[in-house]
């Protein structure tokens, strides 16, 4: 299959191709009470269109915004078709994500309605929805609405003609999830995904015999790209679950052929193995001839992931231990690097992974290292700017490049290293830079901890801030500072002095969206997190320095 085939074509291009060639064909698959609910590309096409149509009725104007606040669904998908055929835009916002930043993104993309679905936080969603927005109920929806899809697909007529929208028609605005500040209005057209799918697909092979198990935030532009456009483009069939609680069942039931995850989640499914067989045992039993084959076969079973012929890591610098874990089980992650403002088209380790790098980059997509070693790229993936900051884009797109912030090398064969944030890095008071991501990947292969944030601006030495790794009993503290004691004795015997870390304080509550220690893409807000803890370290270091572990009161 090459990329020629589908150039310059729109995702409403591919809708009127499958419902005219394959209506029949098997697209969608929702979980309902653990039995499947299928659509095919007809029935997506009918409901999408019936979307549109009421949208239409709405008297909404081309061009308005529209937003969609849904935990992964079937209707996600549908939704978002149907702001397409009306020649809207969609505005993807992240369930879970805070109110403050949720009013801000609807205020400031000054939509018109939003498709409300499933959230762990129906107040705050409340409170964030502007007045004067239109809200629809879709799937899992517990909010009081204006209107719902069930009503729509009932009593609304499906859109009948095949609107088209040139390349250069604004398709999404995707806010940033931002570790400062307000969030910033991605924008992307139709060009973005013109470009950006078929590339992606001739490179991957992804056809129509792929299964899709979708559960990371269709909000996030990986999974936006990955899973609901190249879908629409392959033809290739995604499934949805029920929720966390039923994931396991779910993904097992699914057996994915390709599954994109974030490191936290790799880790979590190789603490699952580590607690069943301790890595002593694992380290026996795996280098056994022939028996090793067929346990590692039974844990990747075990996982769901016995059929996945492609496994993807990224959003998060995965660590070198945890990547040469899986390889030796058989399961070889493909580390891939990329942002919203690029449409996640940018690197990939795919034949095999490279300790430490993200790869080379996709076809016709150009990366090279600017001053301070940042790292830039230029494509026609590239997003048309910020809404409504030209400032801010002026600063990102400069030269045709844009301007990651994100700091690396590339190696002699082509392969690009991640090094960490040009805002993150931090000088210590002995005048010492220190790049935390960097040091954060040596703590990959921890037991002990779970979360990790490394600060030190301003102080002697860069401290390690963590929470304990899920599963591990912090009742018995002098066996777990003995641990952490003889993990950090091995880490800092391959560090310079300067970035050695002496102390580690385990903090007592979990970093999350709802508390805003993360963005709702799960990255660190660093600086909110040394904000949140700074006194309490430096009293601690104060009080008693030397005590190389530090307890926070629960």
């Amino acid at each position: 299959m090459t990329s020629a085939m589908f150039e310059e074509t729109t995702p409403l291009q591919q809708l009127y191709a499958r419902e005219g060639n394959s209506p029949d064909q098997l697209y969608l698959r929702q979980s309902v009470n653990g039995e499947w609910v299928d659509y095919s590309w007809q029935s997506f096409g009918q409901h999408a269109r019936k979307i549109a149509n009421y949208l239409k009725q709405l008297g909404l104007e081309d061009g308005d915004r529209v937003a969609i606040h849904a935990k992964n669904c079937a209707e996600w998908l549908m939704v978002d078709m149907g702001i397409m055929l009306a020649g809207l835009v969609s505005v993807p916002l992240y369930p879970g994500q805070p109110e403050s930043s949720m009013r801000y993104c609807m205020e400031h993309s000054e939509t018109k309605a939003i498709f409300i679905g499933a959230t762990d936080n129906p107040e705050a969603l409340d409170g964030s929805i502007p007045d004067g927005v239109r809200r629809i109920g879709i799937w899992g929806n517990g909010l009081n609405a204006d209107d719902s899809t069930a009503e729509i697909f009932a009593n609304i007529e499906p859109l009948e003609d095949n609107p088209e929208y040139g390349l250069e028609k604004l398709f999404t605005i995707m806010y940033t999830s931002g570790t400062t500040g307000n969030p910033k209005g991605v924008m992307h057209t139709y060009a973005s995904v013109a470009f950006t799918v078929p590339r992606m697909m001739a490179e991957e092979k992804y056809s129509n015999q792929d299964r899709f198990f979708s559960y990371l935030p269709l909000s996030h532009a990986a999974e936006r790209i990955i899973v609901s456009m190249v879908s629409i483009y392959s033809g290739a069939v995604v499934h949805f679950g029920e929720g966390l609680e039923t994931f396991v069942r779910d993904l097992n039931r699914v057996k994915p052929t390709i599954f994109f995850s974030v490191p936290r989640l790799w880790k979590k499914f190789k603490e699952g193995v580590d607690a069943k067989m301790s890595p002593q045992k694992q380290k026996i039993l795996f280098n056994i001839p022939i028996l090793g084959n067929i346990i590692k076969r039974k844990v990747i079973a075990g996982l769901g992931l016995d059929q996945a012929r492609k496994c993807i890591t990224g959003s998060a610098p995965t660590p070198v231990d945890l990547q040469e874990w899986y390889v030796n089980l058989g399961l070889p992650l493909m580390d891939g690097y990329g942002m919203t403002e690029n449409f996640i088209y940018g690197c990939i380790c795919r034949d095999k992974p490279i300790p430490g790098s993200v790869g080379k980059p996709y076809s016709d997509n150009e990366v090279k290292i600017g001053e301070g070693n940042e790292i830039l790229f230029k494509s026609g993936a590239l997003m048309k700017g910020y809404y409504l900051e030209p400032e801010k884009t002026a600063e990102a797109l400069r030269d045709g490049y844009y301007h990651t912030g994100d700091t690396g090398y590339i190696d002699d064969n082509g392969n690009l290293y991640v090094t960490g944030r040009l805002s993150e890095v931090f000088k210590t008071s002995k005048g010492k830079f220190v790049k935390p991501t960097t040091l954060e990947t040596r703590f990959g292969n921890t037991k002990v901890f779970g979360q990790m944030c490394i600060i030190g601006h301003g102080m002697d030495q860069p401290v390690l801030l963590a929470g304990l790794a899920e599963g591990v009993d912090g009742s018995d503290k002098v066996a777990l500072e003995t641990a952490i004691a003889g993990e950090l004795s091995a880490i800092n015997a391959e560090l310079p002095p300067h970035e050695c870390i002496n102390n580690v304080f385990i903090v007592a509550e979990e970093w999350t969206i709802e508390n805003e220690l993360l963005t709702p893409t799960m990255k660190m807000r660093r600086n909110v997190i040394d904000g949140e803890y700074r006194k309490w370290v430096e009293q601690s270091l104060e009080a008693n320095g030397k005590q190389q572990v530090h307890w926070q009161a629960a």
